[in-house]
């Protein structure tokens, strides 16, 4: 996928198929907007085009880092995806301006597809009616597609990053139709758990919503290749550190590289334990073990 940044980079393309949206999360619902997209692309003999924002539009605390969705929306095939800078003075943009200066002069969109809630330009005033009456006036068809439920809730990346920060594994993944996980980059941390026994790889999250402190069964995607781990997450209160900063440490079984500086994706799959305070180091490396042991068990 080829990754183009701001609106100024922007050509036009073969028989352009549009999927707009800000996509956080990548999950089921918007999975739906972007194969459907690759879809229609390949039938025309056309281009994929996902156009999104960054930063998020509403201000709220993205489910992914742009780094991470962009890598989830090229995993779906989509052929080009243009990353606009949602600033102020872009927020300012009339919706009909917006479609007649972005999507009409310069992608020159044949097909538009959008979530039927789906709202853009100044004041969210652009929506999928106003798609479709400029459509005509154009020449480009827009699409809207209807809001996915969960039980009786629509998905959404909101709902999914309270399940996520609640500890709820299972029914976020349910919702994402993937495992919930993070990207981020390795830093060198105390070697408290090498010294433990028990070696970890320290995480630096890219801007990602984390889940509840705790012991996890993982799986570690490095490159092409992916690892089993046990992963903690929390502010290690045995040790009784002042910085209550919430550490990811990641403990990857049958691994002995130095990924200082690497990017690394875990994916959380199961909730072991919640963190807890021990009495003593002696104690905590003995949990350490049962918790290593029921993340292989959990993975094999």
């Amino acid at each position: 996928m080829k990754i183009i940044h701001g609106i100024n980079k922007i050509r036009k393309f073969r028989k352009p198929v549009v999927a707009m949206g800000v996509f956080d999360g990548v999950h089921r619902a918007h999975k739906g907007i972007l194969k459907s997209a690759v879809a229609k692309a390949r039938k025309i003999r056309g281009t994929s085009i996902t156009l999104t924002f960054w930063p998020h539009p509403q201000k709220e605390g993205s489910l992914y880092s742009l780094e991470h969705r962009l890598r989830l929306i090229a995993g779906l095939g989509i052929d080009i995806c243009i990353v606009i800078n949602f600033s102020r003075h872009f927020a300012k943009i009339e919706a009909k301006d917006f479609i007649r200066s972005i999507l009409v002069n310069k992608i020159s969109a044949e097909y538009i597809y959008v979530g039927r809630n789906f709202r853009f330009g100044k004041n969210a005033k652009g929506d999928l009616t106003l798609l479709n009456n400029l459509g005509k006036i154009y020449g480009f068809k827009a699409k809207g597609f209807r809001i996915i439920k969960a039980g009786n809730k629509p998905i959404s990346s909101t709902l999914i990053r309270s399940l996520i920060r609640g500890g709820k594994i299972k029914q976020a993944q349910r919702l994402l139709d993937r495992p919930v996980s993070i990207l981020g980059t390795v830093i060198k941390g105390t070697a408290l758990g090498r010294i433990l026994g028990f070696p970890t790889a320290n995480i630096n999250p890219h801007h990602e919503v984390i889940p509840a402190p705790g012991i996890y069964a993982a799986k570690i995607i490095f490159g092409k290749n992916k690892f089993k781990a046990a992963c903690y997450i929390g502010t290690r209160p045995t040790i009784g550190v002042k910085n209550k900063k919430t550490n990811i440490e990641a403990h990857i079984f049958n691994f002995n590289k130095n990924i200082y500086g690497k990017y690394l994706e875990i994916q959380f799959l199961k909730l072991i334990r919640p963190d807890k305070k021990f009495s003593s180091l002696a104690l905590l490396t003995s949990q350490i073990k049962k918790d290593v042991a029921s993340a292989k068990k959990l993975l094999s």
